[in-house]
Protein backbone atom coordinates (compact mmCIF):
# COMPACT_ATOMS: atom_id res chain seq x y z
CA UNK A 1 0.00 0.00 0.00
CA UNK A 2 1.19 3.51 -0.87
CA UNK A 3 2.55 5.02 2.37
CA UNK A 4 1.58 8.49 1.16
CA UNK A 5 -2.06 7.40 0.97
CA UNK A 6 -1.91 5.93 4.48
CA UNK A 7 -0.42 9.19 5.77
CA UNK A 8 -3.06 11.20 3.94
CA UNK A 9 -5.84 9.01 5.33
CA UNK A 10 -4.43 9.35 8.84
CA UNK A 11 -4.43 13.13 8.51
CA UNK A 12 -7.97 13.19 7.10
CA UNK A 13 -9.17 11.26 10.17
CA UNK A 14 -7.23 13.56 12.51
CA UNK A 15 -8.36 16.66 10.66
CA UNK A 16 -11.98 15.52 10.73
CA UNK A 17 -11.75 14.86 14.46
CA UNK A 18 -9.91 18.04 15.47
CA UNK A 19 -12.52 20.61 14.61
CA UNK A 20 -15.27 22.55 16.27
CA UNK A 21 -15.47 19.85 18.93
CA UNK A 22 -12.02 20.76 20.17
CA UNK A 23 -13.01 24.39 20.49
CA UNK A 24 -16.02 23.33 22.56
CA UNK A 25 -14.04 21.04 24.89
CA UNK A 26 -13.00 23.73 27.43
CA UNK A 27 -16.59 24.98 27.56
CA UNK A 28 -17.97 21.47 28.09
CA UNK A 29 -15.29 20.75 30.71
CA UNK A 30 -15.55 24.08 32.51
CA UNK A 31 -17.47 22.78 35.51
CA UNK A 32 -15.86 19.35 35.87
CA UNK A 33 -12.13 20.05 36.05
CA UNK A 34 -9.15 18.81 34.06
CA UNK A 35 -8.65 15.31 35.50
CA UNK A 36 -12.32 14.40 35.27
CA UNK A 37 -12.41 15.53 31.64
CA UNK A 38 -9.19 13.59 30.98
CA UNK A 39 -10.77 10.36 32.24
CA UNK A 40 -13.87 10.92 30.09
CA UNK A 41 -11.74 11.63 27.02
CA UNK A 42 -9.69 8.45 27.43
CA UNK A 43 -12.80 6.27 27.71
CA UNK A 44 -14.55 7.93 24.76
CA UNK A 45 -11.43 7.75 22.57
CA UNK A 46 -11.15 4.01 23.28
CA UNK A 47 -14.85 3.60 22.50
CA UNK A 48 -14.67 5.45 19.17
CA UNK A 49 -11.42 3.81 18.04
CA UNK A 50 -12.89 0.40 18.86
CA UNK A 51 -16.11 0.94 16.92
CA UNK A 52 -14.08 2.30 13.99
CA UNK A 53 -12.16 -0.99 13.93
CA UNK A 54 -15.53 -2.74 13.95
CA UNK A 55 -16.26 -0.85 10.74
CA UNK A 56 -13.04 -2.21 9.26
CA UNK A 57 -14.21 -5.74 10.06
CA UNK A 58 -17.62 -5.04 8.51
CA UNK A 59 -16.19 -3.58 5.30
CA UNK A 60 -14.59 -6.96 4.57
CA UNK A 61 -18.11 -8.22 3.84
CA UNK A 62 -18.60 -5.72 1.00
CA UNK A 63 -16.55 -4.12 -1.75
CA UNK A 64 -14.35 -1.10 -1.04
CA UNK A 65 -16.91 1.30 -2.53
CA UNK A 66 -19.62 0.47 0.03
CA UNK A 67 -20.89 3.22 2.34
CA UNK A 68 -22.47 2.62 5.73
CA UNK A 69 -26.02 2.46 4.42
CA UNK A 70 -24.87 -0.05 1.76
CA UNK A 71 -23.48 -2.24 4.54
CA UNK A 72 -26.64 -1.79 6.60
CA UNK A 73 -28.79 -2.82 3.64
CA UNK A 74 -26.63 -5.88 2.97
CA UNK A 75 -26.51 -7.05 6.59
CA UNK A 76 -29.69 -5.70 8.22
CA UNK A 77 -32.06 -5.20 5.31
CA UNK A 78 -34.19 -2.17 4.42
CA UNK A 79 -34.88 -1.11 8.02
CA UNK A 80 -31.17 -1.04 8.76
CA UNK A 81 -30.57 0.93 5.58
CA UNK A 82 -33.16 3.58 6.43
CA UNK A 83 -31.92 3.92 10.00
CA UNK A 84 -28.35 4.31 8.80
CA UNK A 85 -29.40 6.81 6.14
CA UNK A 86 -31.37 8.92 8.63
CA UNK A 87 -28.57 8.94 11.21
CA UNK A 88 -25.96 9.76 8.58
CA UNK A 89 -27.95 12.62 7.06
CA UNK A 90 -28.90 14.08 10.44
CA UNK A 91 -25.32 13.95 11.69
CA UNK A 92 -23.65 15.23 8.55
CA UNK A 93 -26.11 17.98 7.83
CA UNK A 94 -26.17 19.24 11.41
CA UNK A 95 -22.37 19.30 11.64
CA UNK A 96 -21.99 20.90 8.21
CA UNK A 97 -24.50 23.58 9.22
CA UNK A 98 -22.55 24.22 12.43
CA UNK A 99 -19.24 24.45 10.59
CA UNK A 100 -20.66 26.73 7.90
CA UNK A 101 -22.20 28.99 10.56
CA UNK A 102 -18.98 29.24 12.55
CA UNK A 103 -16.60 29.16 9.59
CA UNK A 104 -18.59 31.62 7.49
CA UNK A 105 -18.59 34.19 10.27
CA UNK A 106 -14.86 33.79 10.88
CA UNK A 107 -14.16 33.86 7.12
CA UNK A 108 -15.87 37.23 6.83
CA UNK A 109 -13.82 38.57 9.75
CA UNK A 110 -10.56 37.38 8.16
CA UNK A 111 -11.40 39.01 4.81
CA UNK A 112 -12.10 42.28 6.60
CA UNK A 113 -8.87 42.15 8.64
CA UNK A 114 -6.73 41.26 5.61
CA UNK A 115 -8.28 43.51 2.95
CA UNK A 116 -10.31 46.07 4.84
CA UNK A 117 -13.39 45.01 2.86
CA UNK A 118 -16.41 44.46 5.07
CA UNK A 119 -18.50 41.62 3.69
CA UNK A 120 -22.11 41.07 4.75
CA UNK A 121 -22.26 38.01 7.02
CA UNK A 122 -24.35 36.04 4.54
CA UNK A 123 -21.99 36.79 1.65
CA UNK A 124 -19.04 35.52 3.68
CA UNK A 125 -20.97 32.36 4.52
CA UNK A 126 -21.81 31.70 0.86
CA UNK A 127 -18.23 32.28 -0.36
CA UNK A 128 -16.81 30.08 2.39
CA UNK A 129 -19.22 27.27 1.49
CA UNK A 130 -18.48 27.52 -2.24
CA UNK A 131 -14.72 27.28 -1.67
CA UNK A 132 -15.03 24.11 0.40
CA UNK A 133 -17.63 22.66 -1.97
CA UNK A 134 -15.29 23.11 -4.93
CA UNK A 135 -12.54 21.12 -3.21
CA UNK A 136 -14.87 18.28 -2.18
CA UNK A 137 -16.59 17.99 -5.57
CA UNK A 138 -13.24 17.59 -7.35
CA UNK A 139 -12.48 14.44 -5.33
CA UNK A 140 -10.95 12.74 -2.28
CA UNK A 141 -7.41 13.07 -3.60
CA UNK A 142 -7.85 16.85 -3.74
CA UNK A 143 -9.26 16.90 -0.21
CA UNK A 144 -6.20 14.86 0.84
CA UNK A 145 -3.76 17.40 -0.65
CA UNK A 146 -5.58 20.47 0.66
CA UNK A 147 -6.07 18.86 4.06
CA UNK A 148 -2.35 18.11 4.39
CA UNK A 149 -1.51 21.78 3.94
CA UNK A 150 -4.26 22.99 6.26
CA UNK A 151 -3.49 20.35 8.88
CA UNK A 152 0.18 21.38 8.91
CA UNK A 153 -0.77 25.04 9.28
CA UNK A 154 -3.22 24.11 12.03
CA UNK A 155 -0.48 22.30 13.95
CA UNK A 156 1.77 25.37 13.66
CA UNK A 157 -1.03 27.68 14.83
CA UNK A 158 -1.89 25.33 17.67
CA UNK A 159 1.75 25.05 18.74
CA UNK A 160 1.92 28.85 18.85
CA UNK A 161 -1.21 29.02 21.00
CA UNK A 162 0.12 26.34 23.34
CA UNK A 163 3.44 28.18 23.71
CA UNK A 164 1.65 31.44 24.47
CA UNK A 165 -0.66 29.87 27.03
CA UNK A 166 1.60 27.27 28.71
CA UNK A 167 3.55 29.73 30.91
CA UNK A 168 0.26 31.06 32.28
CA UNK A 169 -1.10 27.70 33.49
CA UNK A 170 -2.14 27.79 37.14
CA UNK A 171 -1.83 24.48 38.97
CA UNK A 172 -4.79 25.15 41.25
CA UNK A 173 -7.07 25.55 38.21
CA UNK A 174 -6.05 22.10 36.93
CA UNK A 175 -6.74 20.55 40.33
CA UNK A 176 -10.30 21.90 40.42
CA UNK A 177 -12.97 19.31 41.18
CA UNK A 178 -16.39 19.01 39.55
CA UNK A 179 -18.78 21.71 40.76
CA UNK A 180 -21.75 19.33 40.50
CA UNK A 181 -22.29 15.78 39.27
CA UNK A 182 -24.84 16.83 36.68
CA UNK A 183 -22.17 18.75 34.79
CA UNK A 184 -20.10 15.56 34.40
CA UNK A 185 -22.95 13.80 32.62
CA UNK A 186 -23.86 16.91 30.60
CA UNK A 187 -20.29 17.17 29.28
CA UNK A 188 -20.24 13.64 27.86
CA UNK A 189 -22.24 14.21 24.60
CA UNK A 190 -20.06 17.15 23.52
CA UNK A 191 -16.81 15.35 24.37
CA UNK A 192 -18.14 12.25 22.59
CA UNK A 193 -18.88 14.24 19.44
CA UNK A 194 -15.36 15.65 19.58
CA UNK A 195 -14.04 12.17 18.70
CA UNK A 196 -16.39 11.64 15.77
CA UNK A 197 -14.79 10.72 12.44
CA UNK A 198 -16.76 7.61 11.47
CA UNK A 199 -18.61 9.32 8.67
CA UNK A 200 -15.40 9.60 6.70
CA UNK A 201 -14.48 5.89 7.09
CA UNK A 202 -16.17 4.72 3.85
CA UNK A 203 -14.25 7.34 1.87
CA UNK A 204 -11.01 6.20 3.56
CA UNK A 205 -11.83 2.55 2.82
CA UNK A 206 -12.29 3.44 -0.82
CA UNK A 207 -9.12 5.55 -0.90
CA UNK A 208 -7.05 2.73 0.63
CA UNK A 209 -8.69 0.06 -1.55
CA UNK A 210 -10.02 -1.76 1.52
CA UNK A 211 -6.53 -2.72 2.75
CA UNK A 212 -7.15 -3.85 6.35
CA UNK A 213 -3.65 -3.25 7.70
CA UNK A 214 -3.51 0.27 6.28
CA UNK A 215 -6.98 1.06 7.59
CA UNK A 216 -6.11 -0.10 11.10
CA UNK A 217 -2.97 2.04 11.07
CA UNK A 218 -4.80 5.10 9.80
CA UNK A 219 -7.63 4.72 12.33
CA UNK A 220 -5.55 4.04 15.44
CA UNK A 221 -2.93 6.72 14.76
CA UNK A 222 -5.41 9.13 13.19
CA UNK A 223 -7.64 9.02 16.29
CA UNK A 224 -4.75 9.00 18.79
CA UNK A 225 -3.30 12.25 17.44
CA UNK A 226 -6.44 14.21 18.40
CA UNK A 227 -6.47 12.58 21.85
CA UNK A 228 -2.92 13.74 22.51
CA UNK A 229 -3.67 17.22 21.20
CA UNK A 230 -6.86 17.42 23.26
CA UNK A 231 -4.95 16.66 26.46
CA UNK A 232 -2.50 19.53 25.88
CA UNK A 233 -5.34 21.81 24.81
CA UNK A 234 -7.26 21.09 28.00
CA UNK A 235 -4.16 21.76 30.11
CA UNK A 236 -3.56 25.20 28.64
CA UNK A 237 -7.20 26.29 28.57
CA UNK A 238 -8.52 24.87 31.83
CA UNK A 239 -5.22 25.82 33.46
CA UNK A 240 -5.36 29.46 32.31
CA UNK A 241 -9.02 30.33 32.89
CA UNK A 242 -10.83 29.44 36.12
CA UNK A 243 -13.95 27.28 36.25
CA UNK A 244 -16.19 30.17 37.28
CA UNK A 245 -14.98 32.41 34.45
CA UNK A 246 -15.64 29.70 31.87
CA UNK A 247 -19.07 28.96 33.29
CA UNK A 248 -20.04 32.64 33.42
CA UNK A 249 -18.95 33.33 29.83
CA UNK A 250 -19.99 30.43 27.62
CA UNK A 251 -19.47 30.48 23.85
CA UNK A 252 -16.58 30.29 21.40
CA UNK A 253 -16.05 34.03 21.03
CA UNK A 254 -16.11 34.44 24.80
CA UNK A 255 -13.51 31.67 25.20
CA UNK A 256 -11.18 33.33 22.69
CA UNK A 257 -11.65 36.71 24.39
CA UNK A 258 -10.92 35.25 27.83
CA UNK A 259 -7.75 33.50 26.68
CA UNK A 260 -6.58 36.65 24.91
CA UNK A 261 -7.19 38.90 27.92
CA UNK A 262 -5.53 36.48 30.34
CA UNK A 263 -2.28 36.24 28.36
CA UNK A 264 -0.47 39.54 27.88
CA UNK A 265 0.76 38.84 24.35
CA UNK A 266 -0.11 41.01 21.35
CA UNK A 267 -0.29 38.09 18.90
CA UNK A 268 -2.32 35.64 20.97
CA UNK A 269 -5.69 36.82 19.63
CA UNK A 270 -4.53 36.32 16.02
CA UNK A 271 -3.00 32.93 16.80
CA UNK A 272 -6.14 31.64 18.54
CA UNK A 273 -8.32 33.04 15.74
CA UNK A 274 -6.20 31.37 13.06
CA UNK A 275 -6.25 28.07 14.90
CA UNK A 276 -10.04 28.25 15.27
CA UNK A 277 -10.37 28.96 11.54
CA UNK A 278 -8.21 26.00 10.54
CA UNK A 279 -9.86 23.67 13.07
CA UNK A 280 -13.27 24.44 11.60
CA UNK A 281 -12.05 24.19 8.02
CA UNK A 282 -10.29 20.82 8.30
CA UNK A 283 -13.22 19.33 10.19
CA UNK A 284 -15.68 20.74 7.65
CA UNK A 285 -13.67 19.22 4.81
CA UNK A 286 -13.73 15.75 6.36
CA UNK A 287 -17.41 15.83 7.32
CA UNK A 288 -18.58 17.26 3.99
CA UNK A 289 -16.47 14.67 2.15
CA UNK A 290 -18.25 11.93 4.07
CA UNK A 291 -21.65 13.44 3.27
CA UNK A 292 -20.74 13.89 -0.40
CA UNK A 293 -19.61 10.26 -0.72
CA UNK A 294 -22.73 9.06 1.08
CA UNK A 295 -25.07 11.03 -1.19
CA UNK A 296 -23.00 10.10 -4.25
CA UNK A 297 -23.50 6.42 -3.49
CA UNK A 298 -27.25 6.98 -3.11
CA UNK A 299 -27.61 9.04 -6.28
CA UNK A 300 -25.20 7.18 -8.59
CA UNK A 301 -27.92 4.79 -9.71
CA UNK A 302 -29.91 7.78 -10.91
CA UNK A 303 -27.08 9.08 -13.05
CA UNK A 304 -26.59 12.29 -11.07
CA UNK A 305 -23.39 14.24 -11.71
CA UNK A 306 -20.87 15.28 -9.07
CA UNK A 307 -22.08 18.88 -9.35
CA UNK A 308 -25.67 17.85 -8.61
CA UNK A 309 -24.44 15.78 -5.67
CA UNK A 310 -22.45 18.78 -4.48
CA UNK A 311 -25.54 21.00 -4.59
CA UNK A 312 -27.54 18.49 -2.56
CA UNK A 313 -24.63 18.17 -0.13
CA UNK A 314 -24.01 21.85 0.60
CA UNK A 315 -27.23 23.76 -0.10
CA UNK A 316 -29.34 22.53 2.90
CA UNK A 317 -26.70 23.16 5.61
CA UNK A 318 -25.78 26.50 4.04
CA UNK A 319 -29.44 27.50 4.09
CA UNK A 320 -29.71 26.54 7.75
CA UNK A 321 -26.53 28.48 8.61
CA UNK A 322 -27.82 31.58 6.82
CA UNK A 323 -31.02 31.63 8.88
CA UNK A 324 -29.63 30.25 12.17
CA UNK A 325 -26.04 31.56 12.39
CA UNK A 326 -25.83 30.94 16.17
CA UNK A 327 -26.46 27.17 16.00
CA UNK A 328 -22.75 26.31 16.25
CA UNK A 329 -22.11 24.90 19.74
CA UNK A 330 -25.63 23.54 20.28
CA UNK A 331 -25.38 21.31 17.18
CA UNK A 332 -22.54 19.31 18.70
CA UNK A 333 -24.69 18.07 21.55
CA UNK A 334 -27.66 17.16 19.37
CA UNK A 335 -25.36 15.47 16.86
CA UNK A 336 -24.30 13.09 19.64
CA UNK A 337 -27.52 11.08 19.30
CA UNK A 338 -27.07 10.57 15.54
CA UNK A 339 -23.36 9.86 16.07
CA UNK A 340 -24.20 7.21 18.69
CA UNK A 341 -26.49 5.47 16.20
CA UNK A 342 -23.97 5.80 13.39
CA UNK A 343 -20.76 5.00 15.25
CA UNK A 344 -21.93 2.65 18.00
CA UNK A 345 -25.31 0.97 17.62
CA UNK A 346 -25.20 0.15 13.91
CA UNK A 347 -21.67 -1.32 13.98
CA UNK A 348 -22.55 -3.34 17.10
CA UNK A 349 -25.75 -4.76 15.61
CA UNK A 350 -24.08 -5.57 12.28
CA UNK A 351 -21.10 -7.19 13.98
CA UNK A 352 -23.43 -9.33 16.09
CA UNK A 353 -25.36 -10.46 13.02
CA UNK A 354 -22.33 -11.26 10.85
CA UNK A 355 -20.67 -13.19 13.66
CA UNK A 356 -23.91 -15.02 14.50
CA UNK A 357 -24.15 -16.06 10.84
CA UNK A 358 -20.53 -17.26 10.98
CA UNK A 359 -19.57 -15.01 8.09
CA UNK A 360 -15.81 -15.41 7.82
CA UNK A 361 -13.61 -12.31 7.98
CA UNK A 362 -9.83 -12.21 7.62
CA UNK A 363 -9.69 -9.53 10.33
CA UNK A 364 -11.86 -9.58 13.46
CA UNK A 365 -11.57 -6.86 16.08
CA UNK A 366 -10.61 -8.15 19.53
CA UNK A 367 -12.83 -7.95 22.59
CA UNK A 368 -15.57 -10.41 21.78
CA UNK A 369 -18.78 -10.17 23.80
CA UNK A 370 -17.25 -7.79 26.37
CA UNK A 371 -16.45 -5.27 23.62
CA UNK A 372 -20.01 -5.41 22.32
CA UNK A 373 -21.50 -4.92 25.81
CA UNK A 374 -19.11 -2.04 26.57
CA UNK A 375 -20.08 -0.26 23.34
CA UNK A 376 -23.82 -0.83 23.82
CA UNK A 377 -23.93 0.43 27.41
CA UNK A 378 -21.78 3.46 26.53
CA UNK A 379 -24.02 4.35 23.60
CA UNK A 380 -27.18 4.13 25.71
CA UNK A 381 -25.63 6.34 28.38
CA UNK A 382 -24.62 9.00 25.83
CA UNK A 383 -28.10 9.12 24.26
CA UNK A 384 -29.74 9.26 27.70
CA UNK A 385 -27.46 12.13 28.74
CA UNK A 386 -28.40 14.20 25.69
CA UNK A 387 -32.11 13.45 26.17
CA UNK A 388 -31.88 14.67 29.79
CA UNK A 389 -30.15 17.86 28.59
CA UNK A 390 -32.87 18.44 26.01
CA UNK A 391 -35.55 17.86 28.64
CA UNK A 392 -33.90 20.39 30.93
CA UNK A 393 -33.06 17.84 33.63
CA UNK A 394 -29.32 18.40 33.09
CA UNK A 395 -27.71 21.78 32.40
CA UNK A 396 -27.13 22.75 28.77
CA UNK A 397 -23.54 23.67 27.90
CA UNK A 398 -22.30 26.36 25.53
Amino acid sequence: MNKSKVLGSTLIISGTTIGAGMLALPLASAGIGFFTSLGIMLVLWALMAYTALMMVELHQHADSNATLHTLAMQILGKRGKWLASFAMLFLFYSLCAAYIAGGGDQFGQRIESWTGIELPARVGTVIFTLLVAAVVVIGTATVDKVNRVLFTLKLVAMASVLLFLAPNVTQSYLLSMPIEQGLIVAAIPVIFTSFGFHGSIPAIVRYLDGNTRSLRTAIVIGSAIPLLIYVFWQIVTLGVVSQNELLDNQGLSALIAQLSSTVQQTNINQAIGLFADLALLTSFLGVSLGLFEFLGDSLSSKGSSRIVTGLITFTPPMGFALFYPQGFIMALGYAAIALAILAIFLPVVMIMKTRANNQAAAYQVAGGRFGIIFCSVSGLFIVLAQCLITAGVLPALG
